[in-house]
């Protein structure tokens, strides 16, 4: 199934993506929990340390498992078979020790030394109901101080595609960062994959993420809210109209619809694949980037790459945690033809 070679060099490593670095703590809970502690149904929050710490205490047994957007799509892509790296900054504590053998285990390669003062290692309390809504309560500690110094240039010159996700822009240091990294990788012939990582976040910051989809971004992926936000557009698509042509390849997910893969004047409409019930959310936009890099990375059509995308995704969805408990080569090559 493979097509004509996208990377003309040879690299290392597929994949190194950079993000922030957080452990995912998911807990199974009913809506009075979020009544009692306030909480809007739904929404993703930024809690400081003593919050965090109070959510925690509060909140029944849970999963704890390397988290934040990025590093899931590279644990993915590890699970997949890929050659995978991982940058991201935490503490050297009891969570950042969590956060390192987790990712590590699932054969990421992460080398980022753990910083010794500071914030502590970033966490998100992810409350998921019994409608699979999710609830997330996020205190980003020291992810959010990463800056160029902690870098690992070599991977990022030795890989075929950087992924950066799109939250590091909150941070002036982590935006310094992301900027140094990407222009080392496209001088050393590497692409650059951007995730907008939330509407939110795009309404924030526009006019940069609009620069950078013009002139720095081989691959852009985004939700339908995302990019709607992105262009201003009233509907999804008008949005498509508007990002055609402005970076190589655009991948727009639209959870039970699929999604639509663009490039150039071509166009795929992808389904989705219901692999199961609907347990949780957490990590399906990220696993299926990291399908969609894995085919990418490897010379398969673009259309097959939003398949093998979409095919994580829906795994992924039927279980608790951004980490998926089958195999996933096995469900691509079970649903591909």
């Amino acid at each position: 199934m493979s097509s004509t070679p996208r990377f003309s060099t040879a690299s290392s490593l597929d994949v190194v993506g950079i993000g922030n670095a957080i452990v995912d703590v998911l807990v199974q809970t009913e809506d009075q929990f979020l009544s009692d502690h306030n909480l809007s149904k739904g929404s993703m929050a930024l809690v400081d340390e003593d919050q965090a710490k109070s959510l925690y205490e509060a909140s029944g047994p849970g999963l704890e498992t390397s988290g934040g957007s990025a590093a899931n799509t590279l644990a993915g892509l590890a699970q997949l078979g890929s050659k995978a790296g991982f940058i991201g900054r935490v503490r050297d504590d009891q969570l950042g020790t969590i956060f390192i053998h987790d990712i590590q285990s699932v054969g990421t390669r992460f080398e980022t030394p753990a910083a010794v003062s500071g914030a502590s290692t970033a966490r998100c309390l992810i409350l998921v109901t019994s409608d699979a809504e999710r609830t997330m309560c996020t205190y980003l500690g020291a992810s959010t101080q990463l800056d160029p110094d902690d870098l690992d240039l070599s991977m990022v010159r030795d890989t075929k595609v950087l992924y950066l996700e799109g939250y590091l822009w909150d941070s002036p240091a982590a935006k310094k960062a992301f900027i140094t990294a990407a222009e080392a990788c496209r001088e050393s012939g590497g692409q650059v994959a951007l995730s907008l990582s939330d509407g939110f976040c795009v309404d924030r910051h526009r006019e940069s993420f609009l620069e950078l989809v013009d002139g720095h971004v081989d691959v852009l992926f985004a939700n339908e809210d995302e990019i709607k936000s992105l262009y201003g557009a009233a509907d999804f698509e008008s949005a498509l109209e508007q990002v055609k042509g402005r970076c190589s390849v655009a991948v727009l997910t639209r959870s039970a619809q699929g999604s639509v893969v663009l490039c150039g004047d071509q166009r795929w409409e992808i389904p989705s694949y219901k692999l199961g019930d609907l347990v949780d959310t957490t990590g399906a936009g990220d696993l299926y980037a990291g399908g969609f890099l894995h085919g990418y990375t490897h010379d398969f059509p673009l259309d097959v790459c939003g398949k093998m995308g979409s095919i994580c995704a829906g795994q992924v969805v039927t279980q608790l945690g951004p980490r998926s408990k089958v195999s996933l080569p096995d469900l691509i090559a079970k649903h591909l033809d």
